[in-house]
């Protein structure tokens, strides 16, 4: 299906899919494709299916429309032209049938007779030195420095998503190829259109206010050519008034940033020197050279690059971004919305019991508030617990005074259920470092699902088991239920969020969540599940013994023996 992607402008990071015969575009809400642009027109352009083409036709905009920089009226459009209307650009994509059958490719092992022999190797690192080494005694010394300069750059340009860190050591590997005393890159806001300065350096320990001529920022960006002044004074393409001729400097490089989808920005470098001393040295040899503009040409291209990589990144991110808020929002909406009707049906019992007197109608009504107040409570815990990241924080601790806490709080909230909860600790504990709010947390989710899960069948049992292994000093509680189990198509799916097998009664946050904790304290959780027997989850962490044990305190002593019903 063809779609367009939005790579610049206020929709940016959005994609929108061409599915009717005709397509409107423009700023007016009542546009198949709206476009939040003061440039746009209101009814801007369309796009018709003609056949397997689309055609874009413009519709009398006031600004034009523009396929890969060049005005059109009527264009038939093809896999990646890059449509522009007002300061929003889009990538048209559209499926092209496959040329080829994959069954013409096939990976298989070698026979013996034919294995081939690896000759040599080489790591990503080695690449620079060993272009650096096969150039040196056959183009000279600046070529090839050149060259690894160039290199350099795209390799980095490959691994950073920070822009501003990028385009930092961009300028400092310059600065080591040319003698310049001052350097900035200047990008150009999306929305505005206007150059904004992002990085700058300076040799040595000038750090003090820079300077740059729009004279030559505006010619860079009008022809979009590479400029190299020297002794500007004495440059005709300058007029009297420009501000180059003020600003005191001898030489001047600034290059245009063109990317694949247009201009970015600007980098430029100078050598700081007053008029004076300008003038003085008018017959001197010049620091920078042609070729050092023509280099700076290919580091800005390949900057240029990094930039237009990295924003269509930010603009995937902050889509998938979106798309997750949407379906957060869809999903807790819908169960709070449970949890309000609950709230509101109590409400309704507490005031017609109140109005009648009646002291059980009040107190049934009030048992469904509490019991709702009680889930909301616990899904604004699960949210703050699933979205702010925390480090482990282990303390010394007794594991089984722990597990036995939850499995009482857990048959506090069972005790109208027909559910039997029995509590196995291990015989021989000793103190050991965790961090016991997360575990509690943790395996509180855990054995509130299986209880719930075997009380949905009407009864059932559930049972929890503390181990340990002071060899891998690793701790261990496993939950095991008689409920209903898990589908085996749902079992790699019950750890994502918002994804739950209670229908209306679970958010899909309690075991994102125990995952989440148990990873960040350096463990995990795992699963296996029968239909009609049941599942056991086992929730494992890392718990190496304390070096100092404190005696057991009488709680500790009483959670030593197996718990029933």
């Amino acid at each position: 299906m063809a779609s367009l992607f939005v790579i610049r402008g206020n929709d940016q990071g959005l994609r929108y899919q061409l599915t009717g015969p005709v397509v409107r575009i423009g700023r007016d809400a009542d546009n198949t494709i709206q476009l939040r642009d003061q440039e746009v027109s209101r009814h801007h352009a369309l796009l018709r299916c003609e056949g397997e083409q689309w055609v874009l036709e413009d519709c009398g905009s006031s600004n034009g429309t523009f396929v890969n920089s060049r005005p059109v009226q009527r264009h038939v459009l093809r896999s990646g032209d890059q449509i522009q209307l007002g300061r929003t650009l889009l990538l048209f994509t559209a499926q092209s049938p496959a040329t080829a059958s994959s069954a013409q490719v096939q990976i298989r092992p070698e026979p013996p007779e034919d294995q081939s022999r690896i000759l040599h190797t080489v790591v990503q690192e080695q690449g620079s030195r060993i272009l650096h080494q096969a150039l040196m005694g056959r183009e000279g010394s600046a070529y090839a420095e050149s060259l690894r300069l160039v290199y350099e750059t795209a390799r980095m340009a490959a691994h950073t998503l920070n822009l501003e860190q990028l385009l930092r050591r961009i300028l400092q590997l310059v600065f080591e190829f040319v003698h310049a005393d001052r350097g900035c890159v200047l990008l150009m806001d999306t929305a505005s259109g206007k150059l904004e300065p992002c990085v700058q350096i300076s040799r040595g320990s000038d750090s003090g206010q820079m300077i740059i001529s729009q004279t030559i920022l505006d010619y860079v960006l009008q022809r979009r050519e590479g400029v190299l002044t020297t002794n500007a004074q004495a440059d005709m393409r300058w007029t009297p008034t420009a501000s180059i001729r003020q600003l005191g400097i001898r030489e001047a490089i600034c290059v245009p940033m063109l990317g694949r989808y247009g201009l970015v920005g600007a980098m430029y470098i100078d050598t700081a020197a007053p008029v004076g001393e300008v003038l003085r040295a008018a017959g001197e040899a010049t620091r920078f050279t042609p070729d050092h503009l023509t280099l700076m040409m290919a580091v800005a291209h390949q900057a240029a690059l990094a930039v237009e990589d990295t924003r269509f990144y930010q603009a995937m991110v902050r889509a998938e971004r979106l798309a997750a808020i949407g379906q957060a929002i869809a999903t807790l909406s819908h169960h709070i919305k449970n949890i309000l009707q609950g709230i509101r049906g109590g409400s309704f019992l507490i005031k017609d019991g109140l109005a009648r007197g009646d002291q059980n109608m009040v107190r049934q009504g009030w048992q469904f508030v509490e019991k709702n107040q009680e889930r909301i409570s616990n899904l604004v815990l699960n949210m703050l617990s699933f979205s702010k990241e925390r480090r482990a924080e282990p303390t010394p601790g007794n594991l089984n005074q722990l597990v036995h806490e939850v499995v009482e709080l857990a048959r506090g909230r069972t005790q109208d259920q027909t559910v039997q909860l029995k509590f196995h600790p291990h015989p021989d504990l000793p103190t050991l470092m965790f961090d016991p709010d997360a575990i509690h947390q943790a395996l509180l989710n855990v054995v509130m699902n299986a209880v719930e899960a075997c009380a949905a069948e009407g009864k059932g049992q559930v049972e929890v088991r503390v181990l340990y292994d002071p060899q891998s000093q690793q701790a261990t509680v496993e939950v095991s239920d008689t409920g209903p189990g898990i589908p085996p198509e749902k079992l790699e799916s019950i750890f994502e969020p918002f994804v739950s097998t209670k229908g209306n009664r679970g958010t899909g946050l309690g075991l994102p969540v125990t995952r989440k904790l148990l990873r960040e304290h350096g463990g995990d959780v795992s699963v296996e599940s029968q239909l009609g027997r049941g599942s056991i989850f086992r929730l494992w962490f890392p718990a190496p013994e304390a070096r100092e044990q404190s005696s057991p305190s009488p709680a500790a002593k009483t959670s030593q023996a197996p718990t029933d019903d």
